[in-house]
């Protein structure tokens, strides 16, 4: 094989150098697709679907694992970082025990690295060196990430590093850990170590989590959405947690992706801190989402936990393994994603929520200091078969600007932070349920995927600017009293349900709990956010 492409001892100073490894193996460094798929097949990770996707499964971990993230308790960084059960504080000295194991252990290793940016304005991007024993990491990671040009791979020195070590188990008892997986950042080494998980997604939030973390420094609105450009130059984001519509609304064939996932707001305007798309498939149907369907069929592509047939063919529909089905692949593989990641300032702002009690508008308005309010509050509602564990009732779930696991400072930082971009220009904000109608999960039924994106394209084609609103009682929401190519009746999410009496108690009900999430923020508010909160009224 090319040896620009092997290094070994004699000549492997770039590929691991700023790792802390001391390497007696052979290091694959910044293998293309291709290699990286040879590799995975020979060392029996994958298998090659009908469409040439490489399908993968990774074992006991098919999600993230919340419960085993940390951040080291370091002087230069303790007083910013959010602790908490988001951000576990591990002392230094456990860190350093975790390190010497995991480099330990890669020392004696056949590696993949790849080097790589994060964040697509060169102003506010980071060098990435990813240090794996898996083909297929890597190739996620490539996928996932921005690929420099080969012009600019000689002397990249990183300015984060990944140890990342899926076979191997931490011991809580040594470590400081509470089992065998470890996802751990120091940001005062700017290492993150990830040991006991194949799931990659892990890979890719970490760096997330670094952004969350450096562009606030830098005046930089860091965003847990999607972003795509209209016909005429203007960008619109698109907030919501998983399962809530925000890689499908985003990948419109009408509009130009920037990204499905990760991106910055800085005064200059939007940009992609990948460089690739982690698209959840379960129940993928070409007809609804071609743009997804086409990529999750393609050479490159890396197909997580699918099901396939014995002809290789892939079973979107089949939740067997887990129903958080992906697929990664380079954003170039959407024909119609952005050249270089990059918009301008944004004129929309769409915050998106699977509501499954039914009583959410399909769209309403936002005041900025509503949309400030709706962005800390990141509702949604999960329903069985989404998680294990999840009983036939719905659950509320409230994620801190979208995004809570990924934060690493206060909330509220990056509340002030949209309220600052906000304010920057103009920018109409909007709420959008993709969830339930006619009554909750088991009742009622799910707006429809056509009509939820005539919704949102009537708003950002601004069709909607000069339809009246009236503003609905339990919520505050100002909902449009006509939208073209959607029947009235599903504006007014109260004249759906049969029962009336039993819409305004499950409306009561849900704003009492935005109201009692809302409590953890509401000191740390500006007066017109505490303002615009929720609160539930008698019924």
């Amino acid at each position: 094989m090319n040896n620009n492409n092997i290094f070994r001892p004699a000549g492997s100073e770039h590929a691991t150098r700023g790792t802390g490894l001391n390497h007696a193996g052979a290091v694959h460094a910044n293998l293309h697709a291709p290699e990286l798929i040879g590799h995975a097949i020979r060392r029996d990770e994958g298998a090659l679907s009908s469409g040439g996707a490489l399908m993968v499964r990774t074992g006991l971990h098919t999600g993230r694992s919340v419960q085993d993230k940390f951040i080291v308790d370091e002087a230069s960084t303790r007083d910013g970082v959010w602790w908490g059960e988001i951000n576990v504080a591990l002392p230094a000295d456990s860190f350093l025990r975790v390190c010497d194991h995991v480099r330990g252990y890669l020392a004696g290793q056949e590696l993949f690295t790849q080097d790589l940016y994060a964040g697509a304005d060169p102003a506010h991007r980071i060098r990435v060196r990813l240090v794996t024993t898996h083909a297929w990491h890597a190739l996620f990671a490539r996928n996932m990430f921005i690929r420099p040009p080969s012009s600019e791979l000689p002397g990249f020195e990183p300015d984060f590093v990944i140890l990342h070590a899926p076979d191997l188990e931490l011991d809580p008892a040594r470590h400081g850990v509470r089992g065998g997986t470890g996802i751990i950042l120091s940001l005062e080494q700017r290492l993150v170590v990830i040991a006991g998980t194949q799931y990659a997604g892990e890979i890719k939030k970490s760096i997330f989590t670094v952004m969350n973390w450096l562009l606030p420094e830098q005046d930089v609105m860091p965003m847990h959405c999607s972003a795509n450009i209209g016909p005429g130059g203007d960008v619109a984001l698109f907030f919501g947690l998983s399962g809530t519509g925000k890689t499908t609304l985003s990948s419109d064939a009408s509009r130009q992706l920037i990204g499905d996932d990760e991106h910055g707001w800085s005064k200059d305007g939007v940009f992609n801190v990948e460089g690739g798309c982690y698209a959840k498939v379960i129940g993928l149907k070409r007809e609804a989402e071609p743009e997804i369907w086409d990529a999750s069929h393609r050479f490159g592509t890396v197909l997580e936990n699918v099901v396939a047939d014995r002809d290789g063919v892939p079973d979107f529909m089949h939740g067997g393994l887990t129903e958080n089905t992906r697929a990664c692949y380079p954003i170039d593989f959407v024909a119609n994603a952005s050249p270089d990641g990059q918009g301008g300032v944004p004129r929309h702002v769409v915050m998106l929520t699977a509501d499954a009690f039914g009583v959410l508008p399909p769209i309403a308005r936002l005041t900025p200091a509503q949309a400030v309010y709706h962005f800390l509050s990141g509702y949604t509602a999960r329903i069985a078969g989404t998680e294990k564990g999840l009983g036939k009732e719905p659950q509320a779930t409230f994620s801190a600007c979208f995004g809570a696991p990924f934060l690493p400072r206060p909330p509220e930082l990056y509340g002030e932070r949209l309220a600052a971009s906000l304010a920057r220009t103009p920018v109409t904000c909007w709420l959008v349920n993709t969830g339930w109608t006619g009554g909750p999960y088991g009742t009622g039924r799910r707006i429809a995927l056509a009509q939820t994106r005539a919704l949102v394209n009537a708003a950002l084609d601004g069709r909607l600017d000069d339809v009246p609103f009236r503003v609905e009682e339990h919520f505050g929401l100002s909902i449009p009293t006509h939208v073209p190519g959607v029947p009235d009746s599903l504006l007014d999410p109260a004249s759906t349900w049969a029962d009336p009496a039993a819409y305004a108690r499950a409306a009561a009900d849900l704003a009492g709990r935005f109201e009692k999430n809302f409590e953890t923020f509401r000191d740390g508010c500006a007066p017109e956010v505490q303002e615009a909160a929720i609160r539930p009224r008698a019924v």
